[in-house]
């Protein structure tokens, strides 16, 4: 399954360069639109990485998109216990005191596995804002599944330098720290971040940072850091168990994305043990039922074989065996005319068998037909109890009874005709 991670640009903030007089975040022209872009087919190794505008980035079974750090805030409130059609309503009241902006203008994300009535980290995002990218990259082509953080509060310290000039500008190492106190973004310039670096900090976080900034972070910081380049870090981002689509901006699962969805997380990592196990079902039950027919074909087979040795053994003149049974019953009934025996089809038991069940309220027939297999009865005067007493006395003893007006047919059931009294 492949995956396409999307860098979300920063969001664009006021801000002045004095000397320059120019906006400090306003993108250059050729890369205005772009995105980053990183794919993977496993979740670990990178397939591929670059920079597009929506329309041109590649296509994927899953779409990631990744905020930058500054771009989400977090607050830890204890998540009220409300429905979940109230529950948006319910958080915005509690969180609301904690925000600089109407609840309404932004949009709120709880933390994965969230559990109502104890604490809980709660993202915070410009709500209009993060709606236009989605919205540009759907508009593009590319259903955006998840949206997470670059960074987002945990039990395991962790650091990370980064570059927060805008693309083509002079490097301004910044870093973003995230513990289980939260997260804070920091430029280095300045004596507030040395000032909130705990004093173990260079042996207890795990520090990375990006290639443009690394030297400069290690000399501020004082002990090596890993070099994490930006799609080494979006796929790490990527990874995360956050997704800030929720409430309002949660995907649409109706249709054919509802069906696309559960495709896709039929064929996610997750199911992988069960598509493994219904593969392996799927063999087995082959190689069950081939084992069957072959033991189906053998046992037939065996049967037939006895069938020809038995008419072999009964009959020695037949020298080719085409239908054992068939040619049995021929060579049977050959013999037994022969002999002089009456058949099962002859006139003499098919007699017998309409004496045997004539109905006790008529008198003796009047008149026959015979032929081959058939006898025709003349039943003048015969009611529907009649009949149906004459049948169902000749039924149990493999006899099939034909009625029309004014006579009735005897013949043995497997020879009967369509719509023959039963």
């Amino acid at each position: 399954m492949t995956v396409l991670v999307v860098q979300i640009p920063p969001r664009k903030r006021l801000g002045v360069r004095v000397a320059a007089g120019e906006d400090t975040h306003a993108a250059a022209p050729s890369v205005r639109g772009e995105y980053a872009w990183v794919r993977t087919e496993d979740g670990v190794t990178i397939s591929g990485h670059g920079r597009a505008v929506p329309a041109l980035l590649p296509k994927a079974d899953v779409v990631v998109a990744v905020l930058a750090d500054n771009d989400v805030g977090w607050q830890r409130v204890t998540v009220p216990k409300a429905p979940p059609a109230r529950l948006r309503a319910a958080l915005g009241g509690v969180i609301e005191d904690f925000l600089l902006d109407e609840p309404e203008a932004l949009h709120l994300a709880l933390a994965p596995e969230f559990v109502p009535g104890t604490p809980a980290w709660v993202a915070v995002v410009d709500k209009g804002w993060l709606s236009a990218e989605i919205a540009a990259l759907e508009r593009a082509g590319h259903l955006v599944d998840r949206v997470v953080p670059s960074l987002w509060p945990g039990d395991v310290p962790f650091g990370h330098f980064f570059d927060a000039a805008p693309p083509g500008a002079t490097p301004e190492p910044a870093i973003a720290m995230a513990d289980a106190q939260g997260i804070v973004c920091l430029p280095l310039a300045g004596s507030l971040a040395r000032a909130l670096l705990p004093p173990t900090a260079a042996d207890t976080i795990r520090w990375t940072a990006t290639p443009a900034v690394a030297a400069p972070a290690e000399r501020w910081l004082g002990v090596p850091v890993a070099v994490q380049s930006e799609p080494e870090r979006m796929l790490f981002s990527a990874s995360s168990l956050w997704t800030l689509r929720q409430f309002d901006l949660a995907p649409s699962r109706r249709g054919t994305r509802a069906l696309r969805d559960a495709l896709k997380r039929l064929m996610g990592p997750a199911w992988r043990p069960v598509r493994t196990g219904l593969a392996a079902l799927l063999v087995l039950q082959l190689v069950g039922l081939n084992a069957w027919a072959w033991a189906q074909r053998k046992t037939i087979d065996q049967k037939r074989e006895a069938q020809a040795a038995v008419l072999a053994a009964a009959h020695p003149q037949i020298r080719t065996v085409l239908d054992a049974p068939l040619q049995m019953e021929r060579e049977t009934e050959i013999l037994r005319a022969a002999a002089g025996r009456p058949g099962p089809s002859d006139l003499e038991p098919m007699l017998n068998a309409a004496a045997a069940a004539w109905p006790d309220a008529q008198g003796p027939m009047q008149t026959l037909r015979f032929q081959p297999g058939q006898l025709t009865l003349a039943t003048p005067g015969w009611s529907d109890n009649d009949v149906q007493q004459f049948s169902g006395r000749l039924r149990p003893g493999g006899w099939a009874v034909e009625h029309a007006p004014g006579r009735v047919v005897l013949s043995r059931a497997s020879r009967a005709a369509p719509g023959a009294s039963r």
